[in-house]
């Protein structure tokens, strides 16, 4: 028998029903990651599960996304503004990690095998992605 995402399980859905019943509790309020597990009266680990879960499920649902800021934690809710500092900073990281894995990984391995034709395709591939995250990040 296949084994089942732990995002996907049964074990997951649970924890995900029981992070959202407190973020709502605690709304507009958000929680950070220690008050949650506090609250939820759950292991880290099982607040984690919970969380990714409440992220697919939310999605799928078409609920309000769930979002994480230092000031505020994990909080529920679609307020534009929140929302739009939110997905600015998941891209800012997520850039800043391509450009790190760009010149500490790809680069050097292209420098190292110029003509390989995998190194050439990922080079091509990730300054895309780059350039598509930066003009996102700047505007």
């Amino acid at each position: 028998m296949p084994r089942v995402s732990r995002r996907k399980g049964d074990a997951a859905r649970r924890h995900a029903d029981t992070v959202r019943f407190v973020l709502f509790e605690a709304r507009p309020a958000g929680l950070d990651f220690t008050q949650l597990v506090r609250a939820t009266d759950l292991s880290a680990c099982q607040v984690r599960s919970g969380i990714g879960a409440l992220k697919d499920e939310a999605a799928s649902r078409g609920w309000p996304p769930l979002t994480w800021t230092r000031e505020v934690g994990y909080q529920l809710g679609a307020d534009r503004t929140a929302l739009e500092a939110y997905e600015r900073a998941v891209v800012s990281q997520k850039l800043n990690e391509f450009r790190r894995f760009i010149t500490g990984t790809v680069a050097p391995h292209a420098a190292a095998h110029p003509n390989d034709k995998w190194v050439k395709h990922i080079v091509a591939q990730l300054n895309s992605i780059e350039s598509t995250l930066d003009l996102i990040a700047s505007s």
